[in-house]
């Protein structure tokens, strides 16, 4: 009975063994992958975040246009020109 039991024992823990050798295979190949496609996605920019950028740049572009044009107005209302 016993050695029923204990062939039973070993038979249950070999494919937990089995398996969890399987899993951490798997995990070691998967690891060469998700480091060469982070570096990919570092490296790359999508179309979105350039539009992003891109509409940064002109809301910056157009804030600071408008900032010289308060300013000019403000120095022109300061210093009026005499004819």
């Amino acid at each position: 009975m016993k050695a029923i039991a204990l062939t039973a024992a070993a038979i249950s823990l070999s494919g937990c063994v089995a398996k969890d050798i399987v899993e951490t295979a798997i995990t070691v190949v998967k690891i060469p992958v998700r480091i060469a496609s982070a570096g990919v996605d570092a490296a790359t920019t999508s179309q979105s975040e350039a539009d992003e950028k891109r509409g940064r740049e002109l809301r910056k572009a157009d804030e600071k246009r408008a900032r010289d044009e308060r300013e000019a107005a403000k120095k022109a209302a300061e210093h009026p020109q005499s004819e």
